[in-house]
This record gives C-alpha cells, structure tokens and sequence, in this order.
C-alpha cells in the first residue's frame, strides 16, 4: 500500500434524500425498528482483485448508497494498517454485502476511491473519522457526500457518542458477537467468526442509516447533520503539519526558549515516526520530549543524563536528531518563538450562573431530543458565564435550540422553574 505524503483533495457535501420503501409506524409516523434478519447460509464473498472491486462498485455506483466500514492496525506503525474493507449495497441479510481484502498482492483500491468521489452514492459509516483519516492518507479521498450513524443518531437524541452496538441492539433489533473485536485483522486467512464479525459492521448499517435518515426527515433535522459532517469532510482536518506538532503537548512552560526547543522536538518526532513508519512514542515519548525542551542538552553527552529517554533515543539518529532539534530550537530568534494560546479569562467566572446554564443546556436538549454535548461542551457554559458569546454554541441550530435562550437567560430576560422534573422558561 502507498505510504507517501498527503494528498488534500476537497469534495462537496451533497444532500440525500430519504427513501420511499421504509417502514414507518402508522401510529407516530415514524420510522419503525427493523426487525432482525435472519442470517443466510452464502459464504462470505472476499474481493481479492482490482476486477472483483470494480465490478461490485460498478453495482454500488447504480444505487442511492453504500455502508462502509474498515479493519486496521495501528499499534505498531505511525499510519494505520488497513487489513480490511467492508462494503454493502442496499438491502437485507448479508446479500450484497463483501468484504475487500487490500493485504492481496496486485489490488488497487482505485475503483473503490471513484464510489468514494461518485456524488450520486451517499458513503455511510458509523463513527468516521478514523475511516476517513486511512482513506486519505491511502488514496487522497474523503468520501462524499457521507454519512455518520454516530453524528446522526446525537442529532435524533440517542445520546453522545453512541456505540454501534447500542444502535444495532434499538433499530436493527439484532445483537452482535463481540468475540473477533480485538483480533489481528493482519492474519490470514481470517476466521469464519472474524467474517461474521466484519460483516455485521456493514449489514445492520444499512438499517440503522435508514431509520436515522427517515427521522431526519421527519424531524426536519437534516441540515443539522450536514452541518456536523462539514467538518468530517473537510480535508485538511487529516493532514499533520510537523511543525505544530507542538500544539498537542501538555507544557507547563510559557518560556518562549522552551517553546522554541519543543516546537523543534515535536517536528523532528513527527518527520521521523513518518519516515520509518512507528508510532511517536517508539521516537520519544511526551514526558522525555518536555523533560529536554526544558534541560536544554545541546551534545549527546548532555543528552545521555535524561532520566526519561528510551534506549533507542539514546543512541543513532534519534539521539543525533533530537540534539540538533534542540540547537535549532535555541538558535531562534526570540521574535520567532512560538506562544502558547491564550486561554479564556475566567477571573470573573460567575459559577451560580454556569451551574443555571447547564440545567438551560439539559433542558433545551432533552426537549429537542438531541445530545447535549452536541450543543455546548462545559468549557462553553463557563465562557458564556464568563460574558464570552462567539462559541459555537452561538451558530447555526445551536443558537435555535439554545444559544438564543442563553442569550436572554445572561440579559435577565427568562428565570428557570421546575414543574416536576421538568424545567420551565419563565419570562421575566
């Protein structure tokens, strides 16, 4: 598989729309649970060639969508290991649906990048980000137009982040085996249970995307959704610039020095886990990478009396690196020093009204049905209580559904009740 540099490449979020042939209960108008399918007694198909592909996504290109799901390792190596691709096309038990192995000598993975671009196809998946992250890095593609199970179903008020299998378990009615969950999906051949296993991520997805988008439908919801995936979407999200490898670090210093050092560590951790494809901390670990931001060794000699450093940073070309990462650092202009983000002022925290903002926040969301971490993080409501009103709390549906009421609640406009064990806005 190809393991070289980025490739950003931007695709428009196109809308969908919901489908006639779902069932919707005569009583609410909502779209009921499916009930669980029986399983079929056909083999599992395995892709193994860039023909097979390309004829399954030929099939995928002439419908309204495709579930998608991915096995991988990342324990060992900086950039995933993608040891397996799910695909399902529209429909019911495992009819359809295939598994795509990219470890076989010889198959591109091409055909599937061009469904992924199709704008005719919605790509669904559950819980994203990491799909899309391997994807880019392998073809250069974010799929679009997309669709997250997990985004969706906090927008229809399952709760945050909500599990594939909670979803699979309240609308395909269904349970999962969870005995292949932890398997080295890099081993072959796989397993008949490891099969099963992979199958079922795509299977109950069809029905799961289903409901939700039938729900958004009703709900009137669906430009709420699209405004959440804009940023899965968005992929320069996926691309890791060295050089602010920095940001990620927990340091206690705001020495512009110290930044300096770090800001050079951290790149020079970056590029080189890259290079030699290894997790960040087979190069250096956090804690020893502040330790010599902050000790300053400038020859291997002051290096070697690091108490944190792993034996392999001690010698070679990550010993050698990390003290040329610390010169440069200390060669820099005091002008050229990079700053720690300034934090929000909370001197002037008015925790009384923080503590009325999230039962406002609890309130508002249960009566819209939606996560409330959705809404606002609680960082947010301190800043709002802290008289700061450019979150994102304040745009879009959030400020519908609650910004516009904190708004009034901080001018004194609206007082809280409680009826029950529900609160009411009373105007003031």
């Amino acid at each position: 598989m190809r393991r070289g540099g980025l490739v950003s490449r931007r695709g428009a979020l196109s809308a969908w729309a919901p489908f006639s042939f779902l069932r919707v209960s005569p009583m609410r108008g909502r779209p009921a649970p499916w009930r669980a399918v029986k399983k079929t007694t056909a083999l599992t198909e395995i892709l193994t060639t860039t023909e097979a592909l390309a004829a399954f996504c030929a099939k995928a290109a002439a419908g309204p969508y495709v579930t998608v799901d991915t096995e991988f390792l990342r324990e060992r190596t900086y950039f995933a290991q993608l040891c397996l691709v799910q695909l399902a096309l529209p429909g019911q038990g495992d009819g359809g649906a295939v598994l795509v192995d990219p470890m076989v000598e010889g198959l591109s993975l091409e055909p599937l990048y061009a469904l992924f671009r199709d704008p005719a196809v919605v790509k669904v998946f559950h819980a994203a980000r990491q799909d899309l992250e391997i994807f880019h890095v392998e073809g250069g593609v974010v799929p679009s137009p997309l669709f997250d199970t997990q985004v969706a179903a906090m927008v229809c008020g399952f709760g945050d982040q909500v599990g594939y299998e909670t979803l699979v378990r309240k609308i395909a009615r269904a349970n999962l085996d969870k005995s292949s969950r932890f398997t080295d999906w890099s081993r072959r051949p796989l397993t008949e249970a490891q099969k099963t296993y992979a199958l079922a991520d795509v299977t109950h997805l069809r029905q799961i995307y289903e409901y939700l988008t039938a729900e958004l439908a009703r709900t009137g919801r669906r430009q709420w959704l699209e405004e959440e995936l804009a940023q899965l979407t968005d992929a320069s999200s996926y691309v890791v610039d060295p050089d602010e490898a920095w940001q990620r670090l927990k340091l206690r210093s705001g020495s512009g020095r110290t930044l300096a050092i770090a800001r050079e560590l951290a790149a020079f951790r970056e590029r080189y886990a890259q290079d030699k494809n290894i997790p960040r901390s087979r190069v250096i670990k956090d804690d020893a990478l502040i330790e010599l931001a902050s000790t300053k060794p400038r020859t291997l000699a002051d290096l070697s009396k690091s108490r944190l450093l792993l034996r392999d940073a001690r010698k070679g070309e990550i010993a050698e690196g990390l003290v040329a990462a610390v010169c440069r650092g200390l060669d820099q202009p005091a002008d050229k020093a990079p700053e720690l983000p300034e934090g929000r002022d909370r001197s002037n925290l008015n925790s009384a009204l923080a503590d009325l903002l999230r039962v406002l926040l609890k309130a508002k969301a249960e009566e819209a049905g939606v996560a409330a971490k959705l809404i606002a993080s609680s960082s947010d409501l301190d800043d709002i209580a802290c008289g700061e009103h450019d979150g994102i709390w304040a745009t879009g549906w959030r400020r519908d559904v609650f910004g516009n009421d904190a708004l009034r609640l901080l001018r004194g406009e609206i007082a809280l009740s409680a009826k029950g064990d529900r609160v009411r806005i009373v105007p003031v």
